[in-house]
């Protein structure tokens, strides 16, 4: 069997290694054009399109699958069937119809719950105790597309954005590996979704990452979880950003102005919510490095004052 892979970020690599093992070959891989990014605004080529030159996969990066010229161009692989990981395009009802077998996509979540592009944050920040991935049938909707299998996953207290994403990429990968086999044959009945039980995960915002101190600790303590690695929280401490990679959510008695600095030592730094207090482990100034919140104290005076100013 022929396949098709598209995928761009780090979230696709497992997958596209597990296919790389296979006894099935990969004709060639399908991601993002090449764009500058960083500071310096270098070109930078996607995790994926690393990872299949090293493999010696032919690497195809087209703007649009909208074009006839590009969907011809797909049509000439003559794949099987095509596997699909956060690749960033829309695959036009022309494409999905090429492959013999469809189109696939493994998703970070369990569908039709976080359908879209940012599951795994979305789940976090909404609280979420558990959530997984999913192998789907791809159709024209939005995420819509009946599912083939799922795997699920507990969402600890502690776990942030970047390590439950990890987590889900891995397991995404053996979900496929357990069921590509069944796939050629046929063998997987296709569940449609319930559409009534939908909910949706928007893109991330860097705006998003701004904390409002009203909140409660504990969704403040949501926020900076869901966005370790991107965008990061943030507040403002004596005019400039202050960045907030870890925090623990506490609760606490009485009444105190939200984002003033209650206490400040060893075990971090004790900020006022709208309910509860948080705990700062640690925090970045702008051109500087994370430091734990202890040796954060040791620089500067934070008793006392309010944060987000």
């Amino acid at each position: 069997m022929k396949i098709l892979f598209a995928g761009t970020p780090d979230f696709s690599l497992p997958v596209l290694e597990t296919l790389l093992h296979s006894r099935h070959p990969v004709v060639a891989v399908y991601t993002q054009p090449d764009r500058p990014a960083g500071r310096g605004r270098h070109t930078r080529i996607s995790p994926v399109k690393q990872l299949a030159m090293k493999h010696g996969v032919p690497v195809c990066q087209p703007a649009t699958l909208r074009e006839p010229a590009v969907q011809a161009e797909l049509a000439a692989w003559q794949a099987d069937l095509m596997v699909v990981v956060a690749y960033g395009l829309i695959l036009p009802p022309a494409v999905l119809a090429l492959p013999r077998l469809g189109c696939i996509n493994v998703h970070a979540s369990l569908l039709p719950r976080w359908r879209g592009a940012a599951p795994i944050q979305r789940a976090i920040l909404a609280g979420d105790t558990e959530t997984g991935v999913s192998l789907m049938q791809i159709e024209a909707g939005l995420d819509t597309g009946p599912i083939l299998a799922r795997a699920r996953c507990p969402i600890p207290a502690d776990m942030s954005g970047g390590q439950l994403h990890d987590r889900l990429a891995e397991m995404g990968a053996q979900l496929l590996q357990e069921n590509l086999e069944r796939i050629v044959q046929g063998e997987l009945e296709p569940q449609p979704q319930d559409d009534s039980l939908a909910t949706y995960a928007g893109k991330l915002d860097k705006r998003e990452a701004l904390i409002d101190w009203n909140l409660s600790a504990e969704a403040i303590g949501r926020q900076v979880r869901a966005f370790n690695p991107w965008p990061v929280a943030e507040t403002r401490f004596t005019g400039k950003q202050l960045r907030i990679w870890e925090a623990q959510p506490l609760e606490a008695n009485g009444v105190h102005p939200p984002g003033l600095v209650l206490a400040a030592g060893k075990s971090g730094v004790d900020v006022a919510c709208g309910a509860g207090i948080l705990r700062l482990q640690r925090v970045q100034l702008p051109g500087a490095r994370a430091l734990a919140a202890a040796d954060f104290v040791n620089a500067h005076a934070l008793e006392g004052v309010s944060l987000g100013e």
